[in-house]
C-alpha cells in the first residue's frame, strides 16, 4: 500500500468518526479568526479575484463556505470522501462545490487545471499532515493549479508549534478531546522546517510574493479553559507577472 493510500485510509477513518458542526475537530476554528484573517493578507496579491478559488484540503468545509461568500466560484477538495460528505451536509444551499482530489497526484492536478483553467488556491495546514515524500508533489500541484495568473495562499504550522503540540499530547490527563482522534488515526502532525516551505515552492517554479507569521487559532482549549493557539507562517506565492 502506498504512503498516499495509507493517509487516505487514515483520513477516511478520522472523518467517518468526526462529529458534525463547526468547531467539532481540532483545527476547525471559526472563519472569523482563520480564513477571514488570511483573505485580508491574500487579496492584495491577487491578479484576478474572479478566477476559481480552490480550497485544497478543505475538510468539513467550514472555511470553504466562508470563502464562497467572498469569491464567485469556490471548489473545496479533500483526499477523504468522508470529509466531503461532512462539507456537503453543512452546505445545503450549495455555496461551494466539493470533490475528491489527491493533491500529491500529478495527473489529478493536471486534470483539474484543464477543467478550471488558472485558479487561486487556499491551503491551510496541509503540508505538515503529509508524508515528507508527498510534500514536493503537493507544491508541484499548487504550481499546476495557479498556472500563470493564479495565486496561492498557504498557512503552515511553524517549527515552534511542535513542542506545544507535544506538550498537549503528553499531558498527564492525555491529549485534549479534539486532538486525541488525530493521533489515534495515525495522522499526528509532522514537523515541516520553516525554511522548507519556501524551498518546496521555489522547486515547483513559484515565487514568494509575501510572507509573515500569524497565530493559528484552533477549536481546542487547555485544561484551564484557554484557547489553544499555535504559531504559524503564511506565504503568498505564484508566478511573477
Amino acid at each position: 500500500m502506498s504512503v498516499t493510500s495509507r493517509y487516505r485510509d487514515a483520513w477516511e477513518g478520522f472523518w467517518r468518526e468526526a462529529p458534525g458542526g463547526t468547531g467539532a475537530v481540532f483545527w476547525d476554528a471559526e472563519p472569523g479568526v482563520t480564513a477571514e484573517a488570511h483573505v485580508s493578507l491574500f487579496e492584495p496579491h491577487l491578479v484576478d479575484p474572479g478566477l476559481p478559488l480552490v480550497d485544497l484540503g478543505c475538510g468539513n468545509g467550514t472555511q470553504t463556505r466562508f470563502l464562497a461568500g467572498r469569491f464567485p466560484r469556490v471548489l473545496g477538495t479533500d483526499i477523504a470522501e468522508a470529509a466531503l460528505e461532512h462539507a456537503r451536509r453543512a452546505d445545503p444551499a450549495g455555496q461551494a462545490r466539493y470533490r475528491q482530489l489527491d493533491a500529491a497526484e500529478k495527473t489529478e492536478a493536471e486534470a483539474l487545471h484543464a477543467e478550471l483553467g488558472d485558479a487561486n488556491v487556499y491551503m491551510r495546514g496541509v503540508l505538515h499532515q503529509c508524508d515528507p515524500d508527498d510534500r514536493q508533489p503537493l507544491a508541484d500541484t499548487l504550481a499546476t493549479l495557479v498556472g500563470d495568473r493564479g495565486r496561492a495562499f498557504l498557512v503552515e504550522l511553524s517549527e515552534a508549534a511542535r513542542p506545544l503540540l507535544g506538550g498537549l499530547a503528553q499531558s498527564p490527563s492525555g491529549p485534549p478531546p479534539k486532538l486525541a482522534p488525530i493521533f489515534r488515526h495515525g495522522i499526528a502532525p509532522g514537523e515541516v522546517a520553516d525554511a522548507a516551505v519556501p524551498e518546496y515552492l521555489r522547486n515547483a517554479g513559484l515565487t514568494i510574493l509575501a510572507s509573515g507569521q500569524l497565530p493559528l487559532m484552533t477549536a481546542e482549549f487547555t485544561p484551564d479553559g484557554e484557547p489553544v493557539v499555535l504559531p504559524s507562517q503564511w506565504v503568498v506565492t505564484g508566478r511573477p507577472n
